[in-house]
């Protein structure tokens, strides 16, 4: 795919987009001394600067993109910034078990963006991708400890 506008800029504006959207609807969890309707006012005023970038990015992306990479990418990006936020402003600790729930959404995501599988492809072929790449990903890029001591692809651990 080539880089143009209609491939880079909703990806920008999608991130912008969910920053605002983050502070709109998780924000408010620093602020608990205000008065509800007012925490809702703001997160309100905050929201349509998120729609004000959500909305032309969807647009500009149409171009180059699907609806569904579209809101699959927006997923993603969601995620990914509310990481970052909930560590850095909220000061929650990232776990294990967050990071593997956001690979198993990043592997969904990727499957959008794969396009249509095979003709002939059955879906035992597919748990056979998915799992040979997710136990991949574990055993190579979270290097646990195996009972021998010895990190071998060639014998099942």
């Amino acid at each position: 795919m080539p880089l143009t506008v209609a491939t880079i800029a909703p990806i920008f504006m999608l991130i912008a987009s969910n920053i605002f959207m983050t502070f709109a609807w998780y924000g408010h969890l620093k602020v608990e001394h205000r008065p509800l309707w007012l925490i809702v006012l703001v997160s309100w005023g905050i929201a349509f600067f998120e729609y004000c970038l959500a909305v032309p990015a969807n647009r500009i992306g149409r171009a180059a993109y699907s609806p569904a990479e579209l809101k699959t990418m927006q997923e993603v990006i969601t995620l990914a910034v509310f990481a970052v936020f909930s560590i850095t402003f909220l000061g929650e600790r990232f776990t294990l078990n967050h990071a593997v729930g956001f690979a198993l959404i990043a592997a969904g995501a990727l499957f959008v963006f794969l396009g249509p599988l095979p003709a002939g492809m059955r879906l035992d072929d597919v748990i056979a991708i998915v799992s040979t790449t997710f136990s991949a990903s574990v055993t190579g890029k979270l290097g646990f400890a195996y009972a021998d001591g010895v990190d071998d692809t060639t014998v099942p651990q």
